[in-house]
């Protein structure tokens, strides 16, 4: 082992919270060492994750757009899939932003090393290389944001051959005629929806009763309206699986019948677990909590002073955009700047179906179960004439507002562009603003965003396009 070189900074792991840290800290003056096994920042979020599979789930929602067209007069032919141009196109897109943020990273003088590093002692880190070179080095503080990884199950082994995790379903190899996910989240759904759009019979098997386990039912009923799935089995568990050389027969048990289907592949898709082994952490003194995660202060700061922890390592949710929001933190709070801590009133979740479903804040159902005195708006898109105009008249828009102080507790949003409207709720909550405030907001027209407007009108009675029976 080389003799250790001491660092100002380590951070280990370049996703979206090692990178956001990585580039801020470097503006603060902080002299960075980023550290990851890839050849470029980026993390699976933009290597296996977000970015490919918005990417698409574009294509897809393109293609659903063309097909509903007809009904308006305007008829396309069935698209044909060159389904290695689209992985080629793919490709294209990950390259180009990764090899971007490398470029971002040399403009900010980051050492960037590429390796996997585990500590050895409480200032120390062995980094093994790609090719299995390993090096020693030390550091004042370090970062630690190595991520999460897919949860897999017992009785669903993955060959990555006919049973898939995430990673294999975004390579598309193949387009199967039939598929089954197994598991009812975002992430099923997100994929699950590509390959319907693809031409592949697509069936989702979840254990509870519903998709989106959290989320508001009147959310999901929307998306449920588009039927993009050929079968749904709710409250329904694999039972086991026997992979033939035709495909994979599945036992499913579901809560009062047990039935065996075939399917050319499986994918599973039942959530993430963090990053957390094989690290060294006992080095630190530092243990991972019962369900994995690490234990962190609002500065996000563990319990040694100068080990740090973001991102998906430190619970939920495990969204890219709180990892990159904890990761400028720690890199302010390492730089000395007074006052700096992690307080969001909201994260925002999105699903990036068709449509699209987005909500923070407070949510219906957490409303009840606290018992809080809210007034809960929902205006629907039928009622907005940009919606109509569009075809996207089975959304709506809902507001979660204190009835005492008129605040905005929380809202959602389900229909087209849902993400990109999801923002202004958020923004209003962490604002502290009311009803009011909303309502007053002259919103441009025609636009989808007048929904929200339209929905905080609703708390004193009644919107202008809009009047509750």
């Amino acid at each position: 082992m080389a003799k250790k070189d001491r660092k100002e900074l380590v951070i280990i792991g370049a996703g979206p919270g090692g990178y956001a840290a990585a580039f801020h800290a470097a503006d603060l003056g902080i002299k960075v060492t980023l550290i990851d096994p890839e050849v470029n920042p980026g993390g699976v979020c933009l290597y296996r994750g977000c970015i490919p599979s918005k990417a698409l789930l574009h294509l897809a929602k393109t293609k659903e757009e063309a097909m509903q067209a007809s009904k308006w007069g305007m008829k396309f032919e069935e698209p044909k899939i060159d389904i290695k141009k689209v992985a080629s196109w793919k490709e294209k897109v990950v390259k180009k932003l990764t090899e971007g943020l490398g470029q971002l990273s040399k403009a900010r003088n980051i050492e960037y090393i590429q390796g996997k590093a585990k500590f050895t002692g409480k200032n120390e880190l062995e980094v093994t290389d790609n090719k299995g070179k390993t090096s020693g080095l030390s550091f004042e503080k370090v970062i630690i944001a190595t991520g999460s990884s897919a949860v897999g199950l017992p009785e669903l082994e993955i060959d990555h051959e006919k049973i898939w995790d995430a990673t294999d379903a975004l390579e598309l190899k193949e387009i199967p005629k039939k598929m089954l996910v197994v598991g009812g989240g975002y992430i099923g759904l997100e994929l699950g929806s590509v390959y319907a759009a693809l031409g592949t019979k697509v069936s989702i098997a979840e254990m509870t009763p519903g998709f989106l386990p959290g989320a508001d039912r009147d959310l999901v009923k929307v998306f449920e309206k588009s039927e993009a799935f050929k079968n749904v089995f709710f409250e329904t568990k694999v039972e086991k699986v026997k992979i033939t050389k035709k495909g994979v027969k599945v036992s499913l048990k579901g809560k009062k019948e047990e039935q065996t289907k075939k399917f050319d592949c499986v994918l599973v898709a039942v959530g993430r677990k963090p990053n957390t082994q094989n690290l060294g952490l006992e080095k630190l003194g530092i243990a991972a909590n019962e369900n994995g995660f690490l234990e962190v202060d609002d500065r996000r700061r563990t319990k040694l002073e100068h080990v740090f922890a973001i991102g998906d390592i430190t619970g939920e949710p495990m969204l890219a955009h709180k990892a990159s929001h904890e990761g400028r933190i720690a890199a302010e709070v390492i730089a000395g700047k007074k006052g700096a801590a992690y307080d969001p009133k909201v994260i925002p979740a999105i699903v990036f179906t068709n449509p699209e479903l987005a909500w923070c804040g407070l949510t219906e159902e957490e409303a009840k179960e606290k018992n809080k005195n809210v007034k809960v708006v929902k205006f629907p898109w039928s009622a907005s004439g940009r919606a109509v105009a569009i075809g996207e008249n089975t959304g709506l828009t809902k507001l979660l507002i204190d009835k005492e102080t008129e605040v905005i507790l929380g809202g959602a949003v389900a229909g087209k562009n849902a993400g990109s409207l999801i923002p202004e709720i958020a923004l209003a909550i962490e604002m502290g603003s009311t009803a009011s405030d909303l309502s007053l907001t002259i919103h441009p027209h025609p636009t989808l965003s007048e929904t929200i407007m339209e929905s905080a009108e609703l708390f004193y009675g009644g919107a202008t396009h809009y009047k509750k029976s």
